[in-house]
């Protein structure tokens, strides 16, 4: 049986110095994917190094030199935890199985991916802070204000992807009931051209810049078997 996110995190990721994992989490299988101090393993979607260096060790996309940053490795079914910490009027998001990097002609990158939303805002709308954005709405907007740190966790599970804020579950999406292009489960319209039941079930993770600085370190990941 698959363990729940609140069972998987259990025992001792609070108590982790940041950028490192705790033993427990050693031996649940979680991978360090930024160690806080380089850009190792992290290039632009473009396939370039970033122009911005770590920073307060964390990563900041803003600036960098490519729509978004991205871990280096393909990742399909994963438990991904991470803190991040928004500026004023920041809008960013946490893109999952982005596949591939080319850029189809007159879309960018955003396109080949899922994104969780990232917004300095307080409703709970298709583009505020844990939708997916243009997609599915958060139950609620659970984000802190600026300047403090988040924790989120996305799990990609074959066709559901749910995403935890600060604790709190507030967004699931089942791909398989995602039929048509540009169109939801329930027949209102969004913006993407893709029946996202044959969206790749495998891709890139990614730290978008839209403008405006965003920090995100503790970025980890587990394999789902």
């Amino acid at each position: 049986m698959l363990m729940t996110t609140a069972a998987v995190l259990l025992g001792g990721a609070a108590q982790a110095e940041d950028n490192q994992l705790t033993k427990v989490e050693q031996d649940q299988g979680w991978i360090l994917l930024f160690d806080g101090k380089s850009l190792n393993g992290w290039q632009t979607s473009s396939q370039k190094p970033s122009k911005r260096p770590v920073e307060d060790h964390s990563i900041n996309p803003h600036k960098s030199g490519g729509y978004m940053m991205i871990h280096d490795k393909l990742w399909g079914d994963f438990i991904l935890a991470l803190d991040f910490k928004i500026s004023k009027d920041c809008n960013s998001g946490v893109f999952v199985r982005t596949f591939p990097l080319t850029v189809r002609p007159g879309k960018d990158v955003g396109y080949n991916g899922i994104e969780v939303q990232i917004l300095d805002s307080t409703t709970a709308d298709f583009h505020d802070t844990g939708a997916i954005y243009d997609l599915v709405k958060p139950t609620k907007n659970t984000m802190k204000p600026v300047g403090e740190w988040n924790h989120m966790v996305v799990t990609c599970n074959k066709n559901v992807i749910d995403v935890e804020l600060n604790g709190e579950k507030v967004n699931h999406m089942d791909l398989d009931e995602w039929t048509q292009p540009n169109k939801r489960p329930d027949g209102t319209p969004h913006k993407f051209d893709i029946a996202f039941k044959d969206h790749p079930r495998k891709g890139y993770i990614g730290l978008q810049d839209h403008g405006a600085n965003c920090w995100f370190k503790n970025i980890k990941l587990l394999p789902l078997k």
